[in-house]
């Protein structure tokens, strides 16, 4: 129906975090890999999958909202009775070596930062999961409902990321870069926003961040 929402839950996450590739490939068109990030990874793989199979169909999805709260990923996603004008498909590299990762429209092999090598998930969805607009009507309307008191913060969270490119850092994985006790994570926010990049929380992990910040910037700006 145009203009409905339409809600996908997925509970094989074995599959969905890298355990079995062929079944992966074969359920979600794409395949995953092992990292800190490994549920935004599945989420994408989701909504990729929901994108490619709706492609087929001449209409088009719209993520609004994602939970991976519990035992399971569920994306909510808005359906229009139109063909998809964009390709919001690519992947997600990742280079273990270093700790870069970002999205792409092509594969590559090689990191642009430490020249190791990359790792790649996808295809997969690479345009935003949350709607602003869409989690700022959730907001409002928590006062008015009868929810977990930790509801409003996570919504925050998402509000705040929502603009945010595709995958996060935790505290402890870059403190074990640095080789050192992790930072608070409002000090690590603060100290990326004082250098002039973007950052926020994200719902999708209580220690991580996002952020426009490259991960050797990062850890110049953390070390300081």
């Amino acid at each position: 129906m145009h203009g409905g929402l339409l809600s996908v839950t997925a509970t094989d996450l074995q599959v969905l975090h890298g355990l079995f590739n062929n079944a992966a490939k074969r359920r979600y068109y794409g395949v995953p890999i092992k990292t800190k990030f490994s549920n935004e990874i599945a989420i994408r793989l989701i909504i990729g999958c929901a994108y490619l199979i709706s492609s087929r169909l001449d209409i088009t999805i719209q993520p609004k909202f994602v939970d991976n709260d519990m035992h399971y990923y569920r994306v909510y996603l808005k359906i229009l009775n139109r063909p998809e004008q964009e390709d919001r498909m690519g992947f997600i590299i990742f280079c273990r070596q270093c700790g870069m990762r970002k999205t792409v429209k092509s594969i590559v092999n090689e990191c642009e930062l430490c020249k190791g090598k990359i790792e790649t998930a996808g295809p997969l969805w690479i345009d935003k999961i949350f709607d602003k607009d869409f989690v700022a009507t959730m907001k409002d309307q928590v006062n008015n409902l009868t929810v977990n008191k930790k509801c409003d913060v996570i919504l925050e969270k998402c509000y705040d990321e929502s603009d945010l490119q595709p995958t996060y850092f935790t505290l402890d994985e870059i403190a074990s870069r640095m080789k050192s006790a992790p930072l608070k994570l409002d000090l690590a926010i603060q100290k990326l926003q004082d250098s002039g990049f973007n950052a926020s929380r994200t719902s999708l992990n209580p220690t991580g961040f996002r952020t426009n910040c490259q991960i050797n910037d990062i850890l110049k700006i953390f070390g300081n």
